[in-house]
């Protein structure tokens, strides 16, 4: 997310005007990935997505893909303040305040604590019957 505003800056540093659009093209495309500028940033957001693919793959989705995605938009608009971007002042800061809230809040579910593990009904031991007594609760007994 935070290579975004560089590659935006980056890529405004030069301007190429060609006769036909094939042309242009091209000379935008040798422009760019011949400058070191434009160049460290790319392969910083390569390395960024294929660390967003890793983490897909690994963890479940419910998690990841909010989280990689509210991250993306803080780190925006982290950089592009530091580049001096008009990234909308107190309400862009309400606004990562209210994301990072979000991503605290999607963590924090989806821990199992171990005094929630205990409130969870066990599976019976071998050898044990399981039966609901009087209050409608599951009660284990010897068989």
């Amino acid at each position: 997310g935070g290579t975004q505003p560089l590659l935006k800056w980056a890529s405004a540093l030069q301007q190429v005007c060609e006769p036909t659009w094939a042309q242009q093209l091209l000379q935008e495309m040798k422009t760019l990935f011949l400058n070191t500028e434009y160049l460290m940033p790319f392969v910083l957001n390569q390395c960024g997505f294929f660390l967003y693919y890793l983490t897909l793959a690994s963890t479940d989705l419910t998690l990841a893909v909010p989280i990689c995605n509210s991250l993306a938009i803080v780190f925006t608009l982290i950089v592009g303040t530091f580049l001096g971007e008009d990234v909308g002042g107190k309400e862009a800061v309400a606004g990562m305040a209210l994301t990072v809230r979000r991503i605290t809040l999607c963590i924090t579910s989806s821990v199992r604590t171990p005094w929630a593990m205990r409130l969870e009904p066990q599976p019976p031991r071998k050898g044990q019957l399981q039966s609901l007594n009087q209050n409608g609760k599951l009660e284990a007994s010897r068989a």
